[in-house]
């Protein structure tokens, strides 16, 4: 079990994935898809590393985490050192201004994240982390996105020209981690989707 980040940031809706989910997402992703093990692997957003640790653990290739928060990074890196993993890096970065125009496009063939829902301060960053994900994505991306959002999303998936797949609907446990929370904690309905550049590759 990875480390989590004591005090997350409300601006940047930092909001665990709990060890249950992340493990349920890559256990399908690998025994489903294949998508993990040997494979060139980036998890956007990587925050302190419950994804990136799991897919290191699923036999990666070799894993890049990002993310904008230097003290999720330094967890992350703890969370290396204590599972005694090493292929994997860490880059501090912007997802959404960097990615796009970096070296990075279509390097990478599978991208995990759970990315902000982009519901409180962020309005569209789900969209802004996806469209980052699939620039340096070349074959798939597994996301996790409010159920709420799903048709809008699939929009998107049909104006980017990628494939869309609801892998399962999930129930997301938000706890109450900042002020402005007035519950102990809600019960949020989430999309676990798999997004893949075969629509365009047919084109």
């Amino acid at each position: 079990m990875s480390t989590p980040l004591k005090i997350p940031k409300v601006l940047l809706e930092q909001y665990a994935t709990t060890t249950h989910i992340a493990a349920c997402m890559l256990h399908t992703i690998q025994t489903r898809y294949g998508d993990i093990e040997g494979k060139l692997v980036a998890d956007l957003g990587c925050g302190c590393g419950v994804l990136g640790v799991g897919a290191a653990m699923l036999g990666c290739g070799y894993l890049i985490g990002f993310d904008i928060d230097e003290d999720a990074l330094e967890i992350f890196k703890g969370n290396l050192k204590d599972f005694e993993i090493d292929n994997v890096d860490l880059i501090q970065t912007d997802v959404n201004s960097s990615l796009s125009e970096s070296n990075f496009k279509k390097s990478f063939d599978t991208v995990i994240m759970n990315p902000p829902f982009g519901t409180k301060h962020n309005p569209g960053m789900d969209m802004l982390f996806l469209r980052s994900a699939l620039d340096i994505s070349s074959n798939a991306v597994y996301s996790l996105h409010k159920t709420s959002t799903r048709e809008h999303i699939k929009k998107k998936a049909s104006d980017w020209g990628v494939e869309l797949e609801v892998v399962a609907e999930l129930r997301f446990d938000l706890p109450n981690t900042y002020k402005f929370h007035k519950k102990q904690s809600v019960d949020i309905e989430v999309d676990f989707i798999r997004f893949s550049h075969t629509a365009k590759k047919r084109r």
